[in-house]
């Protein structure tokens, strides 16, 4: 007689397995593989194929961004249904949004706890194409024991850094070290330059190349002095191979030691404090320097994003697998775990989170202040954008043109471009 009730209980047990296993779905998901990128994305995605029953298949990608975007634009062109949801450059959205899903019947408004600079550049022609799941932003690295030594303060304009720079780098090579050099950067004709010139440009109150309306705005007073004053650096607080260096070679030589001053991205400072690292406790961070006293601070927003492709065939399980993976809590974990640097500003005031990195609440600043490229606007054109912008401001750092004579130059590139349309 007892055995009854056990037997309607496993009934209903097994009725409910059932239940759930003829709902539960396959999303797949892309996921880079940089550092431990692809372990925390894989921990993330099982945790909640867990919560919901769901299956989730992981598809690892090419760390190279270019060869990653052409994988995407042939996914995408293709129609395949293959791919659920996608890992995506900031600079993206504006490129690959159309392939997209709008995520706000899905986000409950949520986005409003994330900066607003990123979700206003993952948002195209009013859909919200992708949330935003860990950031970037360019930010100046300082030696706190040069600028001690010398009785000087963490420059607030880029006439100060310059300054600060010239003194300490004489005062340095002086004393014998004729390696050293004020001020490193990024100036080789690729994006990086692009951002770096973003950084000038918007810091003067120059704007951003082409604005949100996608009106071109590059060719200005502002943007010219910002330029000419970029341009006065190399050679003097700058080594003539700035022109050629990028994200590590400008590591390099701050690492080493032989730097003041260095434009880069929140990376370096992990790899800067490493055991075997010269300056390792000698140095800090902040945000970029004003443009002049009336201008601002700014840095080149980065970092990546989640997406879901219109053509997968369960849009509303992807949906909930990236509302999950950019949740508070998700990236609270992989802020902890990994030094995955957060999109919610709440998080930079976690007493977790600063215990396990304490150097995010000096990123705070430089975050608030993040500017993004103008890839939403110009959308599939960008690449073209980005390159015209490269090339002219490669031209006034190398001395080959001025910069009230490249910029003219500059919007007649921009206008031809878009021509064919953003």
């Amino acid at each position: 007689m007892r055995l009854r009730p056990l037997c309607i209980a496993a009934g209903l047990a097994i009725g409910l397995f059932a239940s759930v296993s003829a709902k539960a779905v396959t999303i797949s998901i892309s996921c880079g593989a940089v550092g431990a990128e692809f372990a925390l994305c894989k921990e993330g995605a099982e945790a909640w194929a867990k919560k919901t029953g769901n299956e989730v298949k992981l598809v690892s990608t090419p760390d190279s961004v270019g060869d990653r975007l052409a994988l995407y634009q042939q996914w995408l062109g293709a129609g395949s249904t293959d791919i659920d949801v996608l890992q995506i450059d900031v600079i993206w959205p504006g490129i690959l949004g159309s392939q997209f899903l709008d995520l706000k019947p899905y986000s409950k408004g949520v986005e409003d706890e994330h900066f607003k600079a990123i979700i206003d550049n993952n948002t195209v022609k009013g859909k919200l194409v992708a949330m935003p799941w860990f950031t970037d932003v360019g930010v100046l690295f300082y030696r706190k024991d040069l600028l001690d030594k010398y009785g000087e303060k963490p420059p607030t304009t880029w006439e100060e850094l310059a300054a600060t720079a010239q003194k300490i780098e004489d005062g340095e090579r002086k004393a014998g070290n004729d390696k050293m050099w004020g001020f490193v950067f990024q100036g080789k004709s690729n994006e990086s330059l692009t951002c770096n010139a973003l950084e000038w440009i918007d810091s003067y109150g120059g704007g951003t190349f082409v604005d949100a309306d996608g009106k071109i705005t590059v060719n200005n007073p502002k943007a010219v002095a910002a330029l000419t004053e970029a341009s006065s650096f190399v050679g003097k607080i700058s080594p003539e191979g700035v022109t050629a260096y990028g994200e590590e070679d400008a590591r390099g030589v701050f690492q080493s030691g032989n730097a003041v001053f260095m434009r880069n991205w929140p990376y370096a400072y992990a790899l800067g404090n490493s055991a075997d690292s010269p300056i390792k406790g000698k140095f800090s961070v902040m945000a970029l320097p004003k443009g002049g006293a009336d201008g601002h601070s700014s840095g080149t927003l980065g970092g990546w994003q989640l997406a879901v492709s219109k053509y997968s065939t369960h849009p509303t399980e992807a949906a909930d697998l990236v509302m999950y993976l950019t949740s508070k809590d998700e990236q609270k974990r992989r802020a902890i775990v990994g030094s995955y640097i957060p999109t919610i500003p709440d998080l930079y005031k976690d007493k977790d989170v600063l215990a396990a990195q304490p150097v995010f609440g000096d990123f705070y600043d430089a975050f608030v202040h993040a500017v993004a490229r103008p890839s939403r606007v110009t959308g599939t054109n960008y690449n073209k954008v980005s390159t015209a912008v490269w090339n002219s401001a490669g031209s006034v750092l190398s001395g080959s043109a001025k910069a009230d004579a490249a910029l003219p130059s500059l919007e007649k590139d921009l206008t031809k471009i878009k021509r064919s349309g953003w």
